[in-house]
Order: C-alpha cells, then structure tokens, then sequence
C-alpha cells in the first residue's frame, strides 16, 4: 500500500489504499479500522501522517470516528438518481430497504403569500403542514417538511402520512401526479437538523426543493427535504447536446 520512493503524498498513498480496500469490500459497512499506531507501526510512517489520511477519508464520508470507540467503515450511501419522479418510499422499497417515516408534525394552517403563490391558491388558505424524519431501515435519512393543500386532498391524516404520501394521493385520492421541479443545494446541517438525523451540528447535507404537479397541472406539493450527506447522494444522467 506504501511506497516511499512514490512521488505521491504517503498520508494520500494510505488514504487510497484504505478507499480501495472498502469500495472492494474487503472493509464492510460497520468494520472498525486498526488504530493510528497499529496503522503507523504496520507501514513505519508517523502517527500524523495516519492522522492525516484518516482525516481526509471521514470528511469524505467513506469513515466515522466514534468517541470512545474507534474508526469505523461508514455505511454505504444509498444513490438516488435525479431521473423520473418517484416516492422516497418507492426509492427505498426498490433497494431492498424497509422505508418509514416519524411524523413530527402535521398541522393544517394559512397558506403564506409566498406558499399561496408556489401552490397557485389564495392567500390563508388551508393547507397542510407535515414534517417528517425519513427513515430507511430504521435509520433518520432526510428531514422533510411538506405543503399540501386541504383542498386538494381534503382526508388526509397523520396515520396517512406515516407512510408513502404519494401512494395515498394515487391509490385513494384518485389522483395522478405527473412532474416535478426539483433544485439540489449543498449545505451544512444547523442544530435542529443534526439533532433530528443524528449527526454532528455543520456536518455536510444535501438540500432539496421540489414543487410537484397533477396530470391536470394543479401544483400539489411544496417540500424541502435535507438529506445527510453521509448516507445519500444523487446522480444525474446526461447526454451531450448535438
């Protein structure tokens, strides 16, 4: 894994070498790493450059540290391709994993102006406010908060919205969503938001907003969503213009 007559970083020789070894499989999801000194002994290089290495693997995700306890393989990201327009318990269900949702919230207030306008109503009308922890297998994923109008789907219930919003509005509410405008910002997790995902206050997080729309072109939805930058990412596929 080291060579010291290699022109290239040794802290960055480890730091690909570690990567390597978890991409491969060869370090699972859950697996702690030998300490700084067992790393540093092994490879006769110093404790800092170690340091270093691990350093750079944590913030780029691939590595947790656990006070008390020791380095540890990061849970593998789930990928969210930003193609089609589908449930976070759709996407969830398709990778095998069990989706649910603890609901903090679920109010029916005014529409704002601002809202009234994302949703093409009238001002201080009703519209349902949900703001939900999204689980998958149990473990927070995203901190989500929703706009829905009442009149839209006038019965809908926190026990609904527990499970797959979108499954209620198609199956039960005879509707059929159509589209959606997404747009995807990096940010930084503020306090309630790390409470809520169990991570550290400014750690790295993935903000989406999305308005999404019925097949008659009604808006349905407004929703911000902050994901942890530790367990998602997103992919988007393109093609070249001709």
């Amino acid at each position: 894994m080291i060579n010291k007559h290699s022109p290239l970083p040794i802290y960055y020789q480890l730091e690909q070498g570690i990567k390597e070894m978890i991409e491969k499989g060869q370090l699972q999801p859950g697996e702690m790493i030998p300490s700084e000194r067992e790393l540093a002994e092994t490879y006769d290089i110093s404790r800092m450059t170690v340091r270093q290495a691990i350093n750079n693997l944590v913030n780029d995700g691939y590595l947790v540290r656990k006070r008390g306890k020791g380095t540890f393989v990061a849970a593998t990201k789930i990928e969210q391709p930003l193609k089609g327009l589908t449930s976070f318990s759709e996407d969830m269900r398709a990778r095998g994993m069990v989706p649910g949702a603890e609901v903090l919230d679920f109010l029916i207030v005014p529409a704002s102006t601002a809202l009234s306008q994302l949703l093409d109503m009238r001002e201080g009308a009703d519209v349902y406010e949900i703001r939900r922890i999204r689980l998958a297998d149990g473990l927070p994923m995203a901190l989500e908060t929703s706009y829905i109008p009442c009149s839209i789907v006038p019965n809908l219930t926190r026990e609904i919205v527990s499970g797959s919003v979108y499954e209620f509005i198609e199956k039960n509410a005879g509707l059929s969503i159509r589209s959606a405008v997404q747009v995807l910002e990096a940010s930084v997790a503020r306090k309630m938001e790390a409470e809520l995902l169990q991570i550290k206050e400014g750690a790295p997080v993935l903000l989406l907003q999305r308005r999404s729309y019925l097949d008659d072109g009604r808006p349905l939805e407004v929703v911000k969503s902050v994901y942890r930058g530790d367990r998602y990412k997103f992919t988007i596929e393109m093609e070249r213009g001709k």
